[in-house]
């Protein structure tokens, strides 16, 4: 067997339990607990990633470790008492998605290692006490979510020249989208228009929102990134359509699912490498003493079928600079 198929057979589950005893307590089953903000099928694509990197770090689901899974569904409220269960389940690690999941972790526990795989700014958030030296029980990756938004809204004035009037759909309920806000203010000014801010912050406010945003006179949207969001992606995704407004988004799961395009941090490699601080930790690591860590890998995705559906022609230097374009 050469080096390539016998890494192979490691990845795919052979000979696993031998690496992973000689790296793991001997016989423990680790329980992680993950505090999400959609369902498992709705986030199978990040789910799948994460057990992926598992598996090449040597572990095996059911043999040496088990998920404890809890959706807050799109009502973050329900975070608080999600996060309680984990903890009375005593699971070893908490893995959150977002910042008010991880606030609502931190809340509930000081002893148990939490790892966030995607969060806005934790510093500012009061998760962590700096970027270097989290300390405390929390750690992981930060998507510096809000420092991309001047970065979308220029890639969405090169699709449309005559840009004038934006739509902002945002939960403007959310806290940890304040620096959001202002990033967009501050970009929307520098790009020579004014942003148009829709506030949604229940299901219920999204079809409100793109009717204003056609009654307003937008020439396109953007649509912030929060949990509402996230567990509402198909209906924003077809409103946009319904309503032929060209949308940009933070993640690329919208444009695998319709949207025109969307510009961000991977998602896909936040959560592989949220499965590398869990491994450290389950190695005994400190939460507080791993660095947060910032994303190096962007994506830029254009769906050319949506784009022709709305008439729109995108121009040569913006395919050129696609990762992928979904035809």
């Amino acid at each position: 067997m050469n080096r390539r198929a016998f890494l192979s057979a490691l990845s795919g589950g052979l000979l696993v339990a031998p690496l992973a005893a000689e790296t793991q307590q001997a016989g423990k089953v680790y329980r992680i607990g993950m505090l999400e903000t959609t369902s498992p099928a709705l986030n199978a694509a990040n789910l799948d990633a994460f057990k992926q990197a598992l598996r090449e770090l040597g572990y095996v689901e059911r043999q040496n470790y088990a998920i404890e899974y809890r959706s807050a569904d799109g009502r973050p409220e329900r975070f608080p008492d999600l996060a309680a269960e984990l903890v009375r389940l005593k699971v070893d690690l908490i893995l959150t998605r977002g910042t008010t999941g991880a606030l609502a972790a931190k809340n509930a526990t000081r002893t148990i290692p939490i790892a966030m795989a995607t969060s806005g700014d934790p510093v500012a958030a009061g998760l962590v006490s700096s970027l270097a030296r989290p300390g405390g029980n929390v750690t992981g990756l930060s998507s510096i979510n809000a420092e991309l938004v001047g970065k979308r809204l220029g890639l969405l004035k090169e699709t449309i020249p005559g840009l004038a009037r934006i739509a902002v759909v945002l939960n403007l309920s959310n806290p940890t989208l304040v620096t959001q806000r202002k990033q967009i203010e501050v970009a929307a000014r520098s790009l020579g228009f004014q942003p148009q801010f829709l506030d949604v912050r229940k299901p219920e406010d999204l079809g409100r929102a793109f009717d204003a945003a056609v009654k307003q006179r937008a020439d396109a949207v953007n649509v912030g990134l929060d949990f509402l969001a996230q567990s509402n992606l198909a209906r924003i995704v077809d409103l946009a359509a319904k309503h032929r407004l060209p949308t940009i988004y933070s993640t690329r799961d919208f444009v695998d699912a319709g949207g025109l395009m969307a510009y961000g941090v991977s998602r896909l490699e936040m959560y592989r490498r949220a499965a590398t601080y869990v491994d450290k930790i389950f190695k005994g690591a400190k939460p507080g003493d791993l660095p947060i860590e910032q994303p190096t890998k962007f994506e830029f995705v254009i769906n050319l079928k949506t784009a022709k559906a709305l008439g729109l022609t995108i121009p040569q230097s913006l395919l050129l600079r696609a990762d992928q374009l979904i035809e």
